[in-house]
C-alpha cells in the first residue's frame, strides 16, 4: 500500500565556503558537508576544495546528475546534486603541484515504506487458541531507523526491526471472548530524530477479529418420538454456553424435510422452535437432525422419529334406527395391528375386531356404542376412539312415575300439573275432562273448584297411542280449620304424657334407694345412664 504518513519536504542545503587552509607541503582535497541525510529524489549542494592555491585539476566524480553553481574560486568549486534516489558517496578530487588527493561525502536517502499491510485475519478465531498476526512492509529507508509495531486497538503487542525486503514481522497472541470485535493493525516508525528531523509513522488498514466459543456438548433436542401422519408436532433445539450466541445458525430437518425454526437468543444460549407436519409418504422411521453452527465449528444431535398412520376405528350398526324388539349387530373394526375394546369389553381373542348382538328396547334409544383401539408404535401405546348412537322407535308411554294418577291440592294454591309422555317419535299429549276441559300440563295455575275432576290423558304418535286417567282433588278451607286444632291437641297431649311418665319414674327410683339405705344394704355406684 502507499505510505499514509507525510513525506518530508525537500530542504535545500546551502554549503558555506569556509576558510581555505593552505598546507606547506602535502596536497589535500576537502568536501563539505561530509555527511548528508535527504529525502528520496531530493537535491544537495556540495563544495569541493583543494589545499593548493592553483590546482591543476579540481572536480567531482558521481553517477548522480550534477551541476556546477556559483563562479567558484581558484581552489574551490560548488556542485548541486539532484534526484538522489539512493544512498551514494560522491568523491571530490584535486591535482596540485605537490600531489593528488580526494575526499568523499556520504549521502543517506530516507523514505517511508510504500506498503504497510496486516495480513488478513481468519474469518473466525476460536476462543482459547493463539492468533498469529503477520505484517508486511515494502520499502522504507534507512532500515536501521525503521521499526514495525503490531497493535490491538492502540495497545502495543510487539515491536520489531524491519529486516529484509519486503520485511515481515509476526507475533502470536492468545484470544479470549473480550477480543471479539477488536481491531488489529500494524504501524511503521521511521525515527529520524537523531538527525534533527522527526518521527514518521505509517499505519495499515485495521482488521476486525471475530472470535467464537462453541461448547463440546451437543445441543439438546426435544421432540415427539412418534408422530401421526397429517398431524403437527413441535420440535425444540437448544444449546447453552456458546459465544456470541447471536451469530450462531441452526439447521433443523426431519428426513428430507427442512424445518423453519424461530430462534430465540439469550446471553450465551439459544433455543430454536419449529413445527413439523408429516405426510403418508414419510411413514416409517425418520432421522431428526439439529445442527448448531458457529464460526468454523458445528455441534449436532440426531434423534429417531417414527411416523405412523392410525385411522380411528369404525363402529358399525346393522341399522342406526330400528323398531323396538329388532335384533341389532354392533361391530367395531380398527387397524390390523390394533387391539379394540367395544363398550369397555376387550375383543376375544384380542385383536382388531369385536362385535355383539342386542335386542333393541326403548331403554336403548340414544344409547352410544364406543370402540377404543390401541396401537403400539415404537414402544408407545397410542389410542383412538369412535362412537355411534342407536335410535329405537317405540310407541307412547304414560306411567305413574312421570304422570301421577292422583293430585290433591288446597283451594286457591298455586300448582303446576306435570305429566310426561315418552316415546320415539315423541308423542303429543292431551289431558281433557269431559272431553272438552283441558288440564294445563306444565303451567302454573291457581287451584279452583273448576279444576277438580277426572281427566283422560292421551299420548299419540305415529307408533300408536295410550291413555291414562288423572284425578284432581281440591281441598276447601274448612278442612284446614279442622285439621290444625286436631294436630295441636295431639301435640299437647303427647307432651303432657311424656312429662307425667318421667316424673313418676324419678319418684320410684328415689323411693327404692331410700329403702335400700334403711335396710343397710350398700348401694352400687351408678355407672350407667338411667334407662328410659
Amino acid at each position: 500500500m502507499a505510505p499514509s504518513g507525510p513525506q518530508p519536504a525537500l530542504p535545500t542545503l546551502v554549503v558555506l565556503l569556509g576558510a581555505l587552509l593552505l598546507g606547506p607541503s602535502n596536497a589535500q582535497t576537502s568536501v563539505f558537508p561530509s555527511e548528508v541525510i535527504l529525502p528520496r529524489g531530493g537535491s544537495v549542494k556540495v563544495n569541493c576544495s583543494a589545499s593548493c592555491d592553483q590546482p591543476i585539476l579540481l572536480g567531482m566524480e558521481t553517477p548522480l546528475p550534477k551541476k556546477e553553481i556559483l563562479p567558484g574560486g581558484n581552489n574551490w568549486k560548488m556542485y548541486e546534486l539532484s534526484n538522489v534516489q539512493e544512498d551514494s558517496q560522491p568523491m571530490c578530487y584535486s591535482n596540485c603541484p605537490d600531489g593528488q588527493s580526494s575526499a568523499k561525502t556520504f549521502l543517506t536517502v530516507y523514505w517511508t515504506p510504500e506498503r504497510v499491510e496486516l495480513a488478513p485475519l481468519p474469518p473466525w478465531q476460536p476462543v482459547g487458541k493463539n492468533l498469529t498476526l503477520r505484517c508486511q512492509v515494502e520499502g522504507g529507508a534507512p532500515r536501521a531507523n525503521l521499526t514495525v509495531v503490531l497493535l490491538r486497538g492502540e495497545k502495543e503487542l510487539s515491536r520489531q526491526s524491519a529486516v529484509g525486503e519486503p520485511a515481515e514481522v509476526t507475533t502470536t497472541v492468545p484470544v479470549g471472548r473480550d477480543d471479539h470485535g477488536a481491531n488489529f493493525s500494524c504501524r511503521t516508525e521511521l525515527d529520524l530524530r537523531p538527525y534533527v528531523l522527526k518521527l514518521f509513522e505509517n499505519t495499515s488498514a485495521p482488521h476486525q477479529l471475530q472470535t467464537f466459543d462453541l461448547p463440546a456438548t451437543p445441543p439438546q433436542l426435544v421432540s415427539p418420538q412418534v408422530l401421526e401422519v397429517d398431524t403437527q408436532g413441535t420440535v425444540v433445539c437448544s444449546l447453552d454456553g456458546l459465544f456470541p450466541a447471536s451469530e450462531a445458525q441452526v439447521y433443523l430437518a426431519l428426513g428430507d424435510q427442512k424445518l423453519n425454526p424461530t430462534i430465540t437468543y439469550g446471553n450465551n444460549s439459544l433455543s430454536a422452535k419449529a413445527s413439523v407436519k408429516v405426510t403418508a409418504e414419510e411413514e416409517g422411521t425418520q432421522q431428526l437432525l439439529c445442527a448448531v453452527m458457529l464460526g468454523t465449528q458445528t455441534q449436532e444431535t440426531r434423534q429417531t422419529v417414527t411416523i405412523y398412520s392410525f385411522p380411528a376405528p369404525n363402529v358399525n350398526l346393522t341399522k342406526p334406527e330400528v323398531s323396538e324388539g329388532t335384533e341389532v349387530i354392533v361391530e367395531c373394526e380398527a387397524h390390523p395391528r390394533a387391539k379394540v375394546m367395544l363398550n369397555g369389553v376387550p375383543a376375544q381373542p384380542p385383536g382388531p375386531r369385536a362385535q355383539f348382538l342386542l335386542k333393541a328396547t326403548p331403554e336403548d334409544n340414544g344409547r352410544s356404542f364406543s370402540c377404543s383401539a390401541t396401537l403400539e408404535v415404537a414402544g408407545q401405546l397410542v389410542h383412538k376412539n369412535q362412537t355411534r348412537e342407536l335410535r329405537v322407535l317405540y310407541g307412547p308411554r304414560l306411567d305413574e312415575k312421570d304422570c301421577p294418577g292422583n293430585w290433591t291440592w288446597p283451594e286457591n294454591s298455586q300448582q303446576t300439573p306435570m305429566c310426561q309422555a315418552w316415546g320415539n317419535p315423541l308423542p303429543q299429549l292431551k289431558c281433557l275432562k269431559d272431553g272438552t276441559f283441558p288440564l294445563p300440563i306444565g303451567q302454573s295455575v291457581t287451584v279452583t273448584r273448576d279444576l277438580e275432576g277426572t281427566y283422560l290423558c292421551q299420548a299419540r304418535s305415529t307408533r300408536g297411542e295410550v291413555t291414562r286417567e288423572v284425578t284432581v282433588n281440591v281441598l276447601s278451607p274448612r278442612y284446614e280449620v279442622v285439621i290444625i286444632p286436631v294436630v295441636a291437641a295431639a301435640v299437647i297431649l303427647g307432651t303432657a304424657g311424656v312429662t307425667t311418665y318421667l316424673y313418676n319414674r324419678q319418684r320410684k327410683i328415689r323411693k327404692y334407694r331410700l329403702q335400700q339405705a334403711q335396710n343397710g344394704t350398700p348401694m352400687k355406684p351408678n355407672t350407667q345412664a338411667t334407662p328410659p
